[in-house]
């Protein structure tokens, strides 16, 4: 039987035992804590299951990614002879692993979509993989559009289910990102759940911290593992490091990890360049762009608070675990090491607790997908020991400690209870800067600029159409956009910008005018804005200026126009700039009657909002969003050239 702690043998960090089923495992296959020792694990626990003669679990890998999983379940004697993988650039790698004396032992790997997969007559006794995860994760939510099931990619569980069916293996572990549960206001977690017990499985399933079990990682993923319904409940081992373990075990720090890792002096000497790169080194380890936020007290501060990810302009701290690795991401996407560059890609390797010999193939940028879409290969050896031990009674190093179905693990309000720390590092870091530097001053002058229909602006030397005038006074900037054809002194309408409280700009407002009514002159006056910000480092953009759109904003802004106009869409136009409608998602009707609108103009002036330069969102956007709802977030229009939301279509029927 598992051994299971019950409340009276839980303890608190300040008070474990002095040794716990970690402990044991290690010394049973004679592993220390130092360099690398993931590697020395897995190496050793490999050896240690085949003087064990026991009989190979047959198993099937579904959406095998770069291996991670593999990895773990071949070395506690799973054989894992067949590999599915849809992504050319991961099975060459898979391939490059396969063989006799390599990682994965001797397999197959198919290159192939999952819903062309037949499993043949092959008698797989367990299936490991987890579906991709975009669908549910922390970037779709915070876009307000987790679009779960309604994206191709969320209904693969249903094939994942198609196998189970037909395969009938004594069980399958599915990994995929926490955000699952909440996809589609619970609807595709339930679904997942229902599919899953319809074809037979009885399931447990527990959100894990990779840290709490040797990754030097913060990586919350959601684990289930499925049994026939003639088998006991699966029970999830307990934490072997960090405040959770049975006993008294640091995580496993990023420094520690990285020690000694192969790096080249090119690598050494790498920096990040760009206009946020000379930031990085101002920011403390352990701490984001949030550095640069009037939040942490920061007297310059370029960002508005939780306006970005967390992991933009990311610096890791040697002493912890990194956060998650991403698969992709921009320029400034971290971790970043701690001497102010990226990190190399066996450094990346050890942070996922890959082995330093496991050979990935393709470019840095296809390298570091793989690493960051791949489940670390210690957090699997640790499960895979667990299924080993539960549903085929194969015996492992050492019995393990189980936890109670009702356990709860505190990685969530420790990752709450982060903040104070890190506002503690910003004001050790603040109080050692040098003085704010003088109040910026606008130079005035006109200028000729281009802005096209992505909505890039830029200066230019060459002819064009569109120049923008700039004055300024100690209250006021202003920047005035003329469009040829019209007298460029002529003011069509002006919008007075005006902080709420304080805005860290060196003048009281900001007055936008055109001398037509026209997009292109609207936005440009904005662009321009904008421009000014970023060219003289006060602001990173708009946004950052405003605050994110979920607070409340730092300024308002008044429309004035100097002339009726003719068309109403300028008079909803006003009302957007003004406030209304917007930073919530609405209800058509709720648009219309505050627009003071018929209810089939509302689809109209979103896509006029939008050839202006406006992010809107709607359920074509963004699965999240209920059909017949649209989120404006901001008063000004923030779509550029990288605009995720660019690239897509408001109007279902032009898709």
């Amino acid at each position: 039987m598992p051994i299971v702690e019950d409340k009276q043998q839980t303890k608190l960090f300040d008070d474990v035992l002095e040794s716990d089923y970690f402990d044991q495992i290690c010394a049973t296959l004679d592993i220390d804590d130092g360099h690398a020792w993931p590697d020395n694990f897995g190496t050793k626990l490999l050896e240690w299951i085949e003087k064990q003669n026991s009989k190979p679990i047959k198993t099937l890998s579904l959406f095998s990614g770069l291996g991670g999983l593999d990895i773990g379940f071949h070395d506690a004697g799973f054989q894992v002879t067949t590999l599915v993988e849809i992504d050319e650039r991961f099975a060459k790698t898979l391939d490059s692993n396969s063989g006799n004396t390599k990682y994965l032992g001797e397999c197959d790997v198919l290159c192939m979509d999952i819903r062309d997969f037949d499993p043949a007559d092959i008698d797989y006794e367990f299936i490991i993989g987890g579906p991709p995860c975009q669908s549910f994760s922390a970037a779709a939510r915070r876009a307000s559009g987790v679009s779960g099931v309604n994206d191709d990619r969320g209904t693969l569980f249903k094939e994942y289910a198609r196998l189970l069916s037909t395969i009938q293996p004594k069980g399958f572990l599915f990994e995929n990102v926490y955000g699952i549960t909440g996809a589609n206001r619970g609807e595709a977690w339930a679904a997942i759940q229902a599919e899953f017990e319809a074809v037979g499985y009885t399931l447990s399933h527990r959100i894990l911290d990779a840290a709490d079990y040797g990754v030097p990682q913060h990586r919350e993923r959601m684990f289930i593992v499925g049994l026939r319904k003639d088998v006991d409940d699966f029970l999830f081992p307990y934490p072997t490091h960090g405040p959770d373990a049975l006993a008294a075990r640091g995580f496993y720090t990023a420094g520690d990890a990285v020690d000694r890792a192969n790096v080249s002096k090119e690598e050494q000497s790498k920096r990040i360049t760009g206009r946020y790169g000379g930031l990085l080194e101002q920011i403390p380890e352990g701490l984001n762009y949030s550095f640069f936020t009037e939040k942490m007290g920061h007297p310059k501060p370029v960002f508005a608070w939780r306006s970005k990810f967390s992991d933009f302009l990311y610096k890791a701290d040697r002493n912890t675990p990194v956060r998650t690795l991403k698969a992709q991401g921009g320029q400034y996407t971290g971790p970043f090491h701690w001497d102010n560059r990226p990190f190399s890609i066996c450094e990346l390797k050890r942070l996922q607790t890959l082995p330093d010999a496991y050979q990935i193939e393709g470019g840095v940028q296809v390298k570091i997908h793989q690493i960051g879409n791949s489940v670390p290969p210690q957090l699997a050896r640790i499960l895979a020991m667990a299924v080993r031990d539960q549903i085929f009674q194969h015996t492992i190093p050492s019995p393990i400690q189980y936890m109670p179905q009702k356990k709860q693990l505190g990685f969530r309000r420790r990752k709450r209870a982060l903040t104070s720390t890190y506002q503690s590092k910003a004001s050790a870091a603040i109080a050692g800067l040098e003085a704010a530097e003088a109040d910026y001053c606008l130079e005035a002058g006109c200028y000729s600029a281009k802005l096209t229909a992505n909505f890039d602006f830029s200066v230019t030397t060459t002819k064009s159409d569109l120049k923008i005038y700039v004055t300024a006074t100690d209250n006021a900037w202003n920047f005035h956009a003329a469009l040829k054809g019209s007298h460029w002194r002529r003011k069509a309408f002006q919008l007075y910008i005006q902080p709420i409280d304080d805005w860290n700009l060196p003048c009281k407002e900001v007055i936008l005018s055109t001398n037509d009514f026209s997009n292109r002159g609207y936005t440009a006056a904005w662009k321009a804005f904008e421009a000014e910000l970023i060219a003289s480092g006060l602001k990173a953009d708009l946004v950052q200026l405003c605050g994110y759109y979920q607070y409340e904003p730092s300024f308002n802004v008044r429309f004035v126009s100097s002339q009726d106009t003719a068309e109403p869409r300028w008079n909803r136009l006003a009302l957007v700039v003004e406030g209304i409608g917007i930073q919530r998602t609405l209800e058509e009707e709720e648009l219309a009657q505050q627009w003071n609108c018929d209810l089939a103009e509302v689809l109209p002036t979103c896509m006029f909002l939008r050839d202006l330069g406006y992010e809107v969102r709607n359920a074509t956007t963004n699965g999240e969003i209920p059909q017949g709802h649209f989120l404006i977030p901001y008063a000004f229009p923030t779509l550029t050239p990288q605009s995720v939301q660019l690239r897509k279509s408001l109007n279902s029927e032009a898709l």
